[in-house]
């Protein structure tokens, strides 16, 4: 009897047993996932791109005149004082080499300012025997005037005549003073190249830019002895401890930024720096974009809040500009979030298992969500919800 009992009893924990196990098999297993807290806190809202440094007040220096200047003195980085520091030497243009055309061309006219010298003279010496006889005709007058036998006004027209002689000498001796100026012009002409020849003479005539500031070379345009326009830049100066950022910006989001905003400073090479908007300029421009793509941009001006020696002009920086700061507000991640239609949601977990909530949302950054509806401080929501996860699923936390 017992045996009969006994065997009956395994049989039925046997079948229990098989029952329990296609339960169990039946049964729905938990997913895991990633979950998060809904909190309050402070949210950010900045705009980020990329920007470099720049000296304040750059002070380009060009050439005054036309000239050859001397090799730099000067490298990248050196220190320049206010009216003491020479930055550049301009000297005078050396005479060009003459081919055999040119040459000819100067001797022929050498040749005639010294015939135009001779006619001259030949002139001149006409003009002073017009002149002695016009004083013997004048004094012969004199006496005949005097006995009455010609009248005064014939003496007079002769009286003129050796004023007009006179004027005559000197028109001719003009001519002379005039022609040899024209022979020292022509012979100026046959100077062959020779400032080279005299450094004296070289250092006189030249031209010496003298540093308007106290401050450092921040380029050389030109470096080495090379001959120059009136014009041409020369180097360029300013203070690097006067710097500001430049950060170009979408015309779109540079409009959201107010002047005094906060911005923070990163990937320079440092640790962050905090920095503050002095200026949205009020003219954009037209940058073509890496994909080729034409954007209306605008330059945005920082001023950092405190110095940062490292930082010198022309360095590479990432801005982070401030546009919206939340305090207190619920806060939920970014990476709980998907679209749902045209609304935001998000899955929730209660009692286990993932609700399907949609929720509104207000700012944003790459990080954190504003909650205006749909959740409340302290709810849990799964962060990456795959396609495993859906309305009711049961889920459990990693």
């Amino acid at each position: 009897m017992n045996a009969k009992y006994l065997k009956r009893g395994g049989y039925v924990a046997a079948a229990l047993t098989v029952v329990l196990l296609f339960v169990f098999a039946l049964q729905e297993k938990p997913v895991s996932v990633e979950t998060a807290k809904v909190t309050k806190g402070d949210l950010i809202v900045s705009v980020e791109e990329d920007g470099k440094t720049r000296v304040k007040e750059v002070y380009k220096i060009s050439a005054p005149i036309a000239g050859r200047i001397d090799r730099s003195l000067l490298d990248v980085g050196d220190e320049v004082m206010h009216g003491k520091t020479v930055v550049a030497t301009i000297n005078p243009l050396t005479t060009p080499f003459m081919n055999a055309r040119t040459k000819a061309e100067a001797l022929a006219n050498v040749g005639t300012a010294q015939a135009a010298i001779t006619l001259a003279e030949a002139q001149l010496a006409s003009a002073k025997a017009e002149h002695k006889l016009a004083r013997s005709e004048f004094q012969r007058a004199q006496r005949l005037n005097r006995t009455k036998t010609i009248s005064d006004a014939q003496l007079e027209r002769v009286e003129i005549d050796v004023t007009l002689m006179a004027a005559k000498v000197q028109s001719a001796q003009a001519q002379i003073t005039q022609r040899q100026s024209d022979l020292q012009s022509a012979k100026a002409r046959l100077i062959e190249p020779q400032l080279a020849l005299d450094p004296e003479r070289s250092e006189e005539l030249a031209v010496r830019m003298i540093s308007p500031i106290n401050g450092v070379v921040l380029s050389l345009a030109v470096e080495s002895e090379q001959t120059i326009r009136s014009g041409d830049l020369l180097v360029e100066l300013g203070d690097p401890s006067d710097i500001e950022v430049v950060v170009d910006l979408l015309s779109t989001e540079a409009v959201k930024i107010k002047q005094g905003a906060k911005a923070t400073l990163v990937d320079w090479g440092g640790k962050t720096l905090q920095a503050t908007v002095r200026r949205i300029d009020p003219a954009g421009f037209t940058k073509v974009s890496a994909l080729g793509i034409e954007e209306q941009r605008v330059n945005t001006i920082l001023d950092l809040n405190a110095p940062a020696t490292q930082l010198g002009h022309g360095f590479h920086l990432r801005a982070a500009i401030e546009i919206w700061h939340g305090q207190n507000v619920l806060r939920v991640p970014m990476t709980a979030l998907f679209r749902e239609g045209n609304d935001w949601a998000t899955f929730k977990i209660v009692d286990g298992t993932a609700q399907l909530q949609k929720i509104t949302i207000g700012a944003f950054n790459q990080d954190m969500a504003e909650v205006i509806a749909g959740l409340k401080n302290g709810d849990t929501v799964i962060q990456f919800p795959g396609d495993t996860v859906a309305h009711g699923t049961v889920v459990v936390a990693e």
